[in-house]
């Protein structure tokens, strides 16, 4: 492999390029291509770092570079992870797995094979690792998660068979730290309702779910996309005499009468997220927090909500 990891780029997107930024800033990194549906696309975040644009993911796999970050839309998760995987490559995937639960389930197996890592970058937040320290050896009472924001300016967005809907697509950076902090959901039951306004929008605009975890402790999760900021992202945790609010803006903690304050740094988790991966990929260290394994006990929590709240029924996880 050498010093310096050569890795390739499937999709050119938002999120791709928010990606490609941090690797280029590694000194162990070379961005060696890139491939996207719109070859345009590829072409332009190619040429920005100096690699080569590759007309499909058959291609990239075919030029045998060190590691593959998939992403793209949920609609399009599973061929380019089949042909990453079939090859043995270690692969980084953004958040969701896929707009379903059984593409995911497909992917799986396949994953355990090599070195993964998932987009769930609040895992790195020193904020989540500081509520995790508080919370150990502490029985949780209670735990809320809340997802309240926008509609991102993507046209694929609002339907519900290319996103998944907002509790599938936004929602599992706090289900995550949900199951993190107070360990596995054992059944859901969700309600939805309305739509956003926005021209061919079918997801519901708000969503609200009661959660039993497997320790019997209760839990709520909202989301909704019709406010035109992102209102709140954040997970709050309940124990005795213990108060928890944590997001990506950073911590809140109340022991009584004490209140006490840690600030957030989301861009030093999403610069820790791809830090680990390539460690684990040239092996010098081993600090992925989010395998595709444990990605996808997220994405089964996810899609159990959004079902339940398609059914009107609860559904298990």
């Amino acid at each position: 492999m050498g010093t310096r990891c050569a890795i390739a780029i499937v999709g050119a997107g938002n999120v791709a390029r928010r990606h490609a930024s941090v690797l280029a800033g590694f000194s162990d990194v070379r961005l060696v291509g890139v491939t996207d549906v719109v070859p345009d696309a590829a072409g332009a975040l190619a040429a920005e770092y100096g690699a080569l644009a590759y007309p499909d993911v058959a291609a990239v796999v075919d030029a045998e570079p060190d590691a593959v970050y998939v992403c793209v839309p949920p609609f399009a998760h599973g061929p380019a992870e089949e042909a990453v995987l079939a090859a043995g490559l270690p692969m980084f995937v953004e958040k969701p797995l896929a707009v379903d639960l059984a593409t995911a389930e497909r992917i799986a197996p396949l994953a355990e094979r090599v070195v993964t890592a998932v987009g769930l970058h609040w895992r790195y937040l020193d904020a989540v690792e500081r509520a995790r320290a508080l919370l150990a050896g502490r029985e949780v009472r209670l735990v809320t998660g809340s997802w309240l924001d926008k509609v991102p300016p993507v046209d694929w967005w609002v339907r519900r068979e290319s996103s998944g809907g907002p509790v599938v697509e936004q929602a599992p950076h706090v289900l995550d730290v949900m199951r993190l902090l107070a360990g596995e959901v054992a059944q859901v039951h969700a309600v939805g309702g309305g739509r956003p306004a926005v021209e061919g929008a079918d997801v519901d605009a708000a969503t609200a779910a009661m959660l039993r975890f497997e320790s019997g402790a209760p839990g709520t999760l909202t989301t909704t996309c019709v406010l035109g900021w992102k209102h709140r992202a954040s997970v709050e945790v309940f124990a005795d005499g213990l108060a928890i609010s944590v997001g990506e803006d950073g911590l809140l903690v109340r022991d009584g009468e004490a209140e006490h304050r840690y600030p957030g740094d989301p861009a030093a988790a999403r610069v820790a997220v791809d830090r680990a991966f390539v460690d684990a990929v040239l092996g010098v260290a081993d600090d992925v927090r989010v395998p595709y394994a444990e990605a996808l006990r997220t994405h089964r929590l996810a899609a159990a909500v959004a079902r339940s709240a398609v059914i009107g029924e609860a559904v298990g996880v």
